[in-house]
């Protein structure tokens, strides 16, 4: 990260919302798109760039050479997705006006109004739809610092005061020419941008490091789990088990939802959302609902004590997590009480599973995995206690340093925030 970007980093946390002040500070004016300083200008994005929208699609008037084109799924913010890209027919007319050059802009519009990414021309001759406004400055605005604009006007709310509401919003090239934008001076416009691009390359670094690691525990995964490569001090005989005799398998249930009295006591009540909501994370530790003890007597629902592995078996088949405390859950469950298994090599070891559940399932209005399917299920594991918990710290560690790293570049995108909200508003300058 560049000086100036710790810079802004230690001064965020000090600032006072000038936007929210009583009073203009010296050196700054009062504008339509807030407090801005005295030195900057205000324009519209018309006026600062051209804007144009792409290529109409209609099979049965399209004509000319199939080209490769662009449609709003393929820009995310700051990223532009050429897998798999769809082709279209275009005539001359079309390939010189919808043609994309580097550096151009391309901002939804519809769907995530205004989420934008440059093009920087990873292919040699693309092109764009409908969906998409290409946007190319007029007189030198800075292409990076009108993206991290757009950004800030999503996380605000400003594109609700000009899209076009029908079954979802849309944003037309009318409407969006007339936004207002602060015009900061073009050496700044340059710092601006090259802080937040210090930022966001720091950003992709951590991202790609994360994918790096999670590789190479699928790979571990793949490797201790099946007895392929053994630990150190290892060498006794793995052994193929039912699930049944190595788990106690136990259901949830729902109480009546027309009694309130069965709802929302101390017993924590878990859904598929609960889970899936962990994003891989190991640990449940909380529940979004709670049930009382009358609820819990009222229901099929059990008391899953800590320490057991609470699994999705209806329509998301195979979510894992550890309960951290005593739990019940929806009938979507079913849920492994470790008897003679280490628990976090259950854990691992279930989490591998998916595809294989899968084809146990049955049901005609939903998927499902039912209990005396999962106790007959096979599973491969070492006899040793000691070599399923070896297993499960290696595992664990290559958790902890993932987690470590996803925690790293959280921070890392709240900074990034914090700097927008500095800079884009001129509160802290690096001129």
């Amino acid at each position: 990260m560049t000086d100036e970007a710790m810079e802004v980093r230690d001064a965020s946390a000090g600032y006072a919302s000038l936007v929210d002040s009583p009073t203009v500070p010296e050196g700054y004016k009062q504008t339509e798109v807030g407090v801005i300083p005295q030195d900057w200008d205000i324009a519209t994005v018309g006026s600062e760039f051209t804007v144009q929208l792409g290529k109409m699609l209609d099979s049965e008037r399209n004509v000319g050479e199939s080209k490769p084109y662009l449609g709003n799924r393929a820009v995310q913010w700051d990223l532009i997705d050429i897998s798999d890209l769809p082709t279209v027919p275009m005539t001359q007319s079309d390939l010189k006006k919808f043609r994309l050059k580097k550096g151009d802009i391309l901002v939804c519009e519809g769907g995530e109004v205004g989420r934008a990414a440059i093009w920087n021309a990873p292919l040699n001759e693309c092109y764009y739809q409908k969906a998409l406004h290409r946007l190319r400055p007029i007189k030198g605005f800075n292409s990076k610092l009108m993206v991290a604009i757009l950004r800030r006007w999503a996380d605000k709310g400003v594109f609700k005061n000009y899209v076009t509401q029908t079954s979802i919003a849309h944003l037309p090239r009318d409407k969006f020419l007339t936004i207002p934008i602060p015009v900061p001076p073009k050496e700044e416009q340059c710092a601006i941008a090259s802080t937040l691009s210090d930022v966001d390359a720091l950003l992709e670094s951590l991202d790609r490091l994360i994918a790096k690691k999670r590789d190479i525990k699928q790979a571990t995964m793949q490797q201790l789990l099946t007895g392929e490569v053994r630990l150190p001090g290892f060498e006794g005989e793995w052994e193929k088990r039912k699930l049944g005799t190595i788990a106690v398998i136990r259901s949830g249930g729902t109480p009546s939802t027309s009694n309130d009295e069965f709802w929302n006591g101390d017993i924590p009540w878990c859904t598929p959302t609960d889970i899936t909501g962990l994003q891989g994370r190991k640990y449940l530790s909380a529940t979004n609902r709670s049930i009382s003890d009358a609820g819990l007597k009222m229901s099929s629902a059990e008391l899953i004590p800590p320490g057991s592995i609470i699994m999705t078996t209806r329509a998301t088949i195979g979510e894992c997590a550890i309960n951290t405390l005593p739990v019940t859950t929806n009938q979507g469950f079913k849920n492994l009480e470790p008897t003679s298994a280490d628990c976090e090599y259950l854990y691992y070891l279930m989490t591998t599973q998916k595809q294989r559940l899968l084809q146990l399932c049955a049901g005609s209005t939903f998927l499902e995995v039912g209990k005396k399917q999962l106790e007959i299920f096979d599973l491969y594991l070492p006899e040793d206690v000691e070599e399923q918990r070896a297993i499960a710290t290696v595992l664990s560690d290559m958790d902890a340093v993932i987690e470590t790293l996803e925690q790293r570049r959280a921070k890392t995108a709240s900074l990034k925030q914090a700097m927008m909200q500095e800079l884009l508003t001129g509160r802290t300058r690096l001129i």
